[in-house]
Formats: structure tokens, C-alpha cells, sequence
């Protein structure tokens, strides 16, 4: 029951507040998204520690790029971006050498 409330709080926030702001998001998947999918994932007490600290390292002084939610609870962004197979994404972030 809670998990949906979650759930609908963050799905409302993505379409009535989310378009009035330019996108800023720095990560992919966005903040929001990843706010889902760590509660689905991890429950709502850890998918929102998940999503809250996703939420404050996405600022202007980190890089981004891609940070699934892992399968393991953990505070830190993903270390290895590269190991997923989207080409078009992780070339957007990790630009090839």
C-alpha cells in the first residue's frame, strides 16, 4: 500500500511538475525514474534512501552518465557504466576513445 503511494507521488511529480522545468537531469535513467525502479526493486524504505541519494549527486559538479539501480542497496553510483550493452547511450555519456 505504501509502495503505491510512492509510486503515485513520483508518477505525478514526472507529469505535472517535471514539464514545467527544462530537463537537468545528468544521469540516465532520470532521478525520477530511478526513484521507481529502486522502490520496486529494494522496497520504499530503500528505494528511497536509493533515490534520495541519487538525487543529490545529480548537481552540476558530477559528470552523470549511466546509473542503473543495482541489484545489491548501496548508496554509491554505478562504477562500471560501460558494461551496459546500449550503445547509443553509453555513447552519449562515454564518448569512445
Amino acid at each position: 500500500m505504501l509502495q503505491q503511494i510512492v509510486l503515485h507521488l513520483v508518477k505525478w511529480y514526472q507529469k505535472y511538475l517535471s514539464p514545467l522545468t527544462p530537463p537537468s537531469c545528468r544521469y540516465y535513467p532520470t532521478c525520477s525514474n530511478y526513484m521507481i525502479m529502486a522502490v520496486k526493486k529494494h522496497g520504499v524504505f530503500l528505494g528511497l534512501i536509493m533515490g534520495i541519494a541519487r538525487i543529490i549527486r545529480c548537481n552540476p559538479f558530477v559528470r552523470g552518465g549511466v546509473d542503473f539501480v543495482p541489484d545489491q542497496f548501496t548508496l554509491l553510483r554505478n562504477p562500471h557504466p560501460e558494461q551496459y550493452e546500449d550503445e547509443i547511450i553509453a555513447r552519449k555519456f562515454h564518448p569512445p576513445k
